[in-house]
């Protein structure tokens, strides 16, 4: 399965996008601000990872299910991803509740996203079904301003 997250709006507290599944629109993402300016792929020159308040570096990344600790749940995460540890997709509707992780929503606006429980079950039941027989990636992408 491929997921993609096209990053769209960006503001200083948060960073809006869209998650796409095989090609079609499935929900709206809420990240926190990306601080790779010059998006190289890496914290260089004045660019620095500030923690639990810095989106991941746009990139590919595979996508496994797994039991959260902090969470107490079965929940996807992104393996491999650099300068960072524990990325996960989950319900969340502020940049106060990202810590660097990907919120998914059904509505969008500045900086939050709404209907985030409902949509993260809807994923969730795709991830699964696409788990069990198949690797899951997401490619995440810095679109133009």
């Amino acid at each position: 399965m491929e997921l993609k997250l096209n990053r769209k709006i960006y503001t200083k507290n948060s960073t809006i996008g869209e998650l796409i599944i095989n090609g079609v629109f499935f929900c709206h993402s809420l990240e926190d601000v990306i601080r790779d300016a010059n998006r190289n792929g890496n914290f260089d020159g004045a660019e620095s990872k500030v923690h639990s308040k810095t989106a991941i570096l746009a990139g590919r990344y595979e996508v496994i299910i797994n039991m959260s600790t902090r969470f107490k749940k079965i929940m996807p995460l992104l393996l491999d991803t650099p300068f960072f540890k524990g990325i996960r997709i989950h319900n969340g509707n502020t940049p106060e509740h990202t810590e660097g992780c990907i919120l998914v929503g059904s509505t969008k606006s500045v900086d939050f996203v709404g209907g985030s429980v409902d949509a993260y079950t809807r994923l969730m039941i795709r991830l699964n079904n696409a788990f069990k027989t198949e690797k899951i990636f997401i490619t995440v992408v810095d679109m133009p301003a």
